[in-house]
This record gives C-alpha cells, structure tokens and sequence, in this order.
C-alpha cells in the first residue's frame, strides 16, 4: 500500500493555499485524482469498508468549492469557501492517510 499512500502524499502536498481562478482548477483535478485513488482502495476488499465514509465528503468538498468561483460572491467570501474546501479535503486525505498507515 505504500504506492497509495505515496501518491496520497503527493496530492496532499499539491493542495494549493490561496483562492484563484486557477487554483480553483488545480483543486479540482486533485479532488478527481483522489476520487481516483478512493476508488482504487474500494477495489480491494481488505479496505472496501474502510474507505466508503470519504466518498461521502466529495460532494461537500466540490459544492463548497464551486461557492468559491461564484461571480456574486465577495472576495472574503470566496477565500473562506476555498479555505473551508481545501481544509475538508486536506482532513479527509489526513485520515485516509492515518488510516492506511494503521493497515500496513
């Protein structure tokens, strides 16, 4: 499993920090490449279970994400979509993370 937790690792460090067009972009080709990997893991039955409560949080993540590049919203507010969407994606791929290390 340390290719899955290596390739977690490299998305997690590539997470962008601030609010842009164009990280907005990058943040969700991350999010798919991680939807990506979820899946991945589901194939293999020692983690089926383990890793389909972090599915749930996908929707969450790309609604909050998508409130970040709304032309209506301030520019506080859509910092603090992003951050809010970046911070739930980075906690999830902690876990995930947490949790394969734990399986080893």
């Amino acid at each position: 499993m340390s290719t899955n937790n290596e390739q977690l690792q490299e998305l997690f460090d590539r997470i962008p920090r601030r609010h842009t067009a164009d990280n907005v972009k990058e943040i969700y080709g991350i999010l798919d490449a991680y939807e990506d990997l979820l899946t991945t893991l589901e194939a293999n039955a020692r983690y089926e279970q383990l890793v389909a409560p972090f599915f749930e949080l996908l929707d969450p993540i790309r609604t909050s994400l998508k409130k970040s590049n709304d032309n209506k919203a301030s520019k506080k507010q859509k910092d603090d979509l992003f951050d809010e969407g970046s911070g739930m994606l980075k906690d999830s791929m902690k876990d995930l993370m947490g949790l394969l290390e734990g399986e080893a």
